[in-house]
């Protein structure tokens, strides 16, 4: 097996660099990309920092993902999280190795999943919702149970 498909912090900058090139052609998330970041080589010095601090624990990222993306949250919508897994999947089957691949598909699956709950989920959306539904229907009386103890 070739070291320069391991998960190492040669591979994860190999692996950003080409990623996000992918990325800025891509005609969905292109133009989102290119519109917020304005000097790409230092953004992908800190994506670089980002993946290195979550694959080998190096601590190198400083920032703070939620935020970035919230900046944004008017253009990007979860089938954008799917495109870019996507995209992301087939980069990391090409260059790496299959083990680091898996690995890295895994993490970026759990992460994009973290985002979007920050990024779309509001409980109390959830219990309005909830509440209109109950509203709309027949409500029955709800049975007390005593406890006999």
């Amino acid at each position: 097996m070739d070291d320069d498909r391991q998960v190492d912090e040669e591979g994860l900058s190999r692996l950003v660099k080409l990623f996000y090139a992918r990325v800025r052609e891509d005609a969905e998330l292109g133009p989102i990309f290119n519109d917020a970041i304005s000097d790409w080589p230092e953004h992908l010095e800190k994506l670089a920092a980002f993946w290195s601090s979550v694959m080998l624990t190096s601590g190198r990222y400083k920032g703070q993902p939620v935020p970035a993306h919230l900046k944004h949250k008017s253009r990007i919508t979860p089938a954008l999280f799917d495109r870019w897994l996507t995209l992301w999947s087939e980069t990391t089957n090409e260059i790496m190795s299959a083990e680091a691949a898996a690995a890295l598909q895994a993490k970026a699956k759990r992460i994009a999943e973290s985002l979007q709950l920050a990024m779309f989920f509001r409980l109390d959306r959830q219990r309005a919702e909830s509440s209109a539904s109950r509203s709309d229907t027949t409500e029955y009386p709800q049975r007390r149970v005593q406890s006999h103890a």
